[in-house]
């Protein structure tokens, strides 16, 4: 017996559902996939990334975890590096790694976000006459450990919203008229598998973050007429210091991988795929994340921050302890 037109249409819009559906829920998956296939059915996005981007990547938050991580790589890659970090000692020595591992060039800009506007005036400066192809928004900050947001002191939360939101914001506003006259660029945002729910004990971080998802994608539909890429990159759980609340997380594993496992997956990304994970586990983890109600993710996230809090506890009593017997 035929389907009437009535019954037909409406299977063809469930089913176009389902298929929306899955394909926002696995995406995380599928984009990973499509970034190890693209090279071979689009030429164009094999070309070396000096090439495709520019000769100059700009990176902040470089002197430790990521960002580090993302500078070695990107010079490895025959880009000329800019770091941008706190300390000047420690810019120094990344700086002089770099040029000593890959042969080529670097400058460093010492600069607090922290500071919130005045600092971006300097940055300008800096930045005068670098044509910029690549900049890496990965310049970040969290609490010192999961909290009620009424124990966290006022200093960190405004560290948080200037140094997580700020620095991006103007940094992407910066670099991007030279990269529309060029019609070449790219902007590389690093913001956290929590964007995906409210954190409870992380909340401003967590915020902050959700921001950046939605600056992000926003940006990419801005910047495809001019041929500017605008990648959105959300790691999970990585063993850097951010993370050192946690004894669990600091351990590594499968699916905690280190700044420079994580840095290496990601940047082979660039240019293949607009929204990653960065890390095929972390894909696995996000893919999973996203099947549950946002309300189950909550609890989920208030449960295990916790738990972290504990961990944090227990290891600051541990410390303690110890320096009393030294004592």
């Amino acid at each position: 017996m035929w389907l009437s037109g009535a019954t037909l249409g409406l299977l063809l819009v469930g089913l176009v559902t389902v298929l929306l559906w899955l394909y926002d829920n696995l995406k995380s998956l599928v984009q990973i996939v499509t970034s190890v296939l693209a090279p071979y059915f689009v030429p164009a996005e094999n070309k070396p990334l000096a090439e495709r981007f520019g000769k100059w990547a700009v990176i902040t938050g470089s002197t430790d975890g990521i960002g580090k991580q993302y500078a070695f790589q990107l010079a490895a890659r025959g880009l000329n590096i800019v770091l941008i970090s706190r300390t000047a000692e420690k810019l120094m020595a990344v700086a002089a790694e770099i040029e000593q591992r890959h042969q080529v060039k670097t400058k460093w800009i010492a600069a607090d976000f922290g500071q919130g506007r005045p600092v971006f005036e300097k940055i300008r400066q800096e930045l005068a006459g670098v044509p910029v192809g690549i900049l890496v928004n990965n310049v970040g900050t969290n609490v010192d450990f999961p909290d009620d947001l009424d124990q966290v002191s006022e200093e960190k939360l405004w560290d948080i919203i200037n140094i997580n939101i700020g620095a991006a914001t103007m940094l992407t506003r910066m670099v991007l008229p030279e990269m529309k006259q060029r019609r070449q660029g790219a902007i590389v945002n690093i913001s956290s598998g929590s964007e995906l729910q409210p954190l409870p004990y992380m909340t401003v971080y967590a915020a902050s973050k959700a921001y950046i998802h939605n600056f992000t994608l926003a940006m990419q539909y801005e910047l495809e007429p001019f041929g500017i890429t605008c990648q959105l990159v959300s790691p999970l759980f990585v063993t850097t210091k951010m993370n050192n609340f946690s004894t669990t997380v600091m351990e590594g594993g499968l699916f905690i991988p280190d700044a420079e496992s994580y840095a290496k997956s990601a940047v082979f990304t660039l240019g293949k795929s607009k929204q990653t994970t960065g890390y095929w586990t972390h894909g696995i983890q996000y893919c999973f994340m996203q099947l549950a109600p946002e309300w189950v993710r909550i609890i989920i996230g208030g449960i295990m921050n916790k738990r972290f809090r504990k961990e944090y506890y227990h290891s600051q009593r541990q410390v303690q302890s110890s320096t009393a017997k030294v004592e």
